[in-house]
């Protein structure tokens, strides 16, 4: 357990190469770091040009250059962003506002693919190589996941790479994927990969990082969900149409539950754009049953993060970590729950991180 509080260099690079333009002492952050799986997360900045080195103008140019991240302590970078807004003029400060890299692929399209009986991980590498050409240097990590499956796309469904990988993960048993940061070989700029793993981080049941209340933990929420849309027992997706031609998924049923007592609370939904292939359907309808069956199990953590398991050290964005209650009002007789950390935020200024643990079945 470190007592090392967090201190941040941020790095001015040039998004096409991800090579370092300028170091950006000056650069502060307006709101905490955050990264989710499968999806971009943004952060604004503002840039005292007092204390700004003379290349400034090229390391923060919006559409040409990203900001990064680099936990001093570790020498680890922890978060990545493309520039795309840039405002300033009589201040002395400059406002920057940038995005996390699974956004690029939001501009990036894969063109018509014929995918049939592919591995998953080949899959996404097949669907976001066109973005590799004149783009920012991410590559591609996407091991075999032993799973076959089917996908088609057609260039004319206007669906960006990034529509077709969040479809992708929201299948039952589909691969997830995360755009993650890292130092290049030379040392001199950062690479982007893109990791593909039928599960990112690492899951396990014994789990070393904890976070403990009382503790390093200074408060934190379980949140319970049943509402419309975070818990059934019933699940039904459906493509687009109407009527009696509009394609429909098989009904997916809690079973057990449902014969141990529960109500049947069913949900139907529209997965997706463009869903043609009935077993995608249903692949989406398992998948939410899955998720939803016994509702969602939430919890926010809210720690001192000089005092919490290191960021990109002890535990990462996918890796289970354990939740150690000795005891609260929620939890008098104490708790202790493994669950999989789905995104964080880092406030390094205020000594917190907000790990968002989600309990899967």
């Amino acid at each position: 357990m470190t007592e090392t509080p967090y201190q941040l260099a941020w790095y001015g690079c040039d998004l096409g190469s991800g090579g370092i333009i300028e170091d950006l002492p000056s650069l502060k952050p307006t709101g905490a770091l955050t990264r989710k799986l499968g999806d971009s997360t943004t952060l604004q900045f503002e840039l005292n040009l007092a204390g700004a080195p003379s290349g400034w103008t090229e390391a923060t140019t919006p559409g040409q250059s990203a900001l990064v991240a680099v936990d001093t302590a570790t020498d680890t970078p922890l978060w990545a962003g493309a520039v795309l807004t840039r405002g300033g003029g009589s201040p002395q400060t400059l406002s920057l506002g940038a995005i996390t890299l699974e956004a690029y692929l939001d501009g990036r399209y894969p063109g018509t693919q014929t995918l049939i009986g592919t591995d998953q991980a080949a899959v996404i590498s097949a669907l976001v190589t066109p973005a590799l050409t004149n783009g920012p240097p991410i590559v591609i990590d996407a091991p075999n996941t032993g799973v076959t499956m089917t996908y088609l796309t057609e260039d004319g469904d206007d669906k960006s790479i990034l529509s077709c990988l969040k479809e992708l993960m929201a299948l039952d048993g589909g691969p997830e994927w995360t755009v993650d940061v890292v130092w290049n070989g030379s040392h001199s700029g950062f690479q982007f990969p893109l990791r593909v793993r039928p599960a990112i981080g690492s899951q396990t049941t014994t789990p070393e990082a904890t976070f403990d209340f009382p503790g390093c933990v200074d408060s934190y929420t379980l949140a319970e969900s049943y509402e419309q849309g975070k818990g059934a027992t019933v699940v039904l997706a459906r493509g687009e149409g109407e009527g009696s031609s509009r394609l429909t998924s098989s009904p997916h049923e809690a079973t057990a539950l449902i014969a141990a007592g529960w109500p049947r609370w069913e949900y139907r939904y529209t997965p997706a754009t463009g869903v043609t292939d009935p077993d995608q359907l249903n692949a989406h309808a398992a998948q939410s049953l899955t998720l939803m069956q016994q509702g969602a199990q939430v919890w926010s953590i809210e720690a001192v993060a000089s005092r919490a398991p290191r960021l990109n050290r002890d535990w990462a964005l996918g890796d289970t970590v354990r939740m150690a209650v000795e005891r609260s009002p929620r939890h008098p007789q104490g708790a202790n729950v493994v669950a999989r950390c789905w995104s964080w935020e880092l406030d390094p200024g205020a000594d917190r991180i907000r790990p968002i643990l989600v309990e899967e079945s």
